[in-house]
């Protein structure tokens, strides 16, 4: 079971990402753009996710993982219960997500330095 504080720090150590918080919900960016956000009761993770791909990750495991609502289905975005991942899959999916927001060569010099992945 995954809880936020297993991705808290992993999120501040990324290359340009910074955390906020808006509305009382704790979110990770890349300059202006989210690429991890949870809820305010801190159970769920949504997070930066490639469209094309989505459907076919909810679909494999339902209980882990949900599309976003109807009205943020035109953003790169999905949703997983913290409660279902374990704390390695929850850092790999925030690892993920910030490949999406950043250079090709800030995720080319992270995985110089974390060979293994995100620990």
């Amino acid at each position: 079971m995954a809880v936020i504080e297993d991705v808290r720090l992993l999120g501040t150590e990324l290359e340009r990402s910074y955390q906020v918080y808006v509305r009382g919900r704790l979110k990770f960016r890349v300059k202006q753009i989210v690429y991890v956000a949870f809820s305010l009761d801190e159970r769920e993770m949504g997070f930066a996710f490639p469209k094309e791909e989505r459907a076919a990750l909810v679909a494999s495991e339902p209980h882990k993982f949900r599309l976003p609502s109807a009205s943020d289905m035109r953003f790169n975005w999905v949703h997983a219960d913290l409660a279902a991942l374990d704390a390695t899959e929850a850092r790999e999916l925030v690892v993920d997500a910030w490949r999406m927001v950043v250079p090709k060569k800030v995720s080319r010099a992270y995985d110089l330095t974390h060979p293994g992945g995100p620990g």
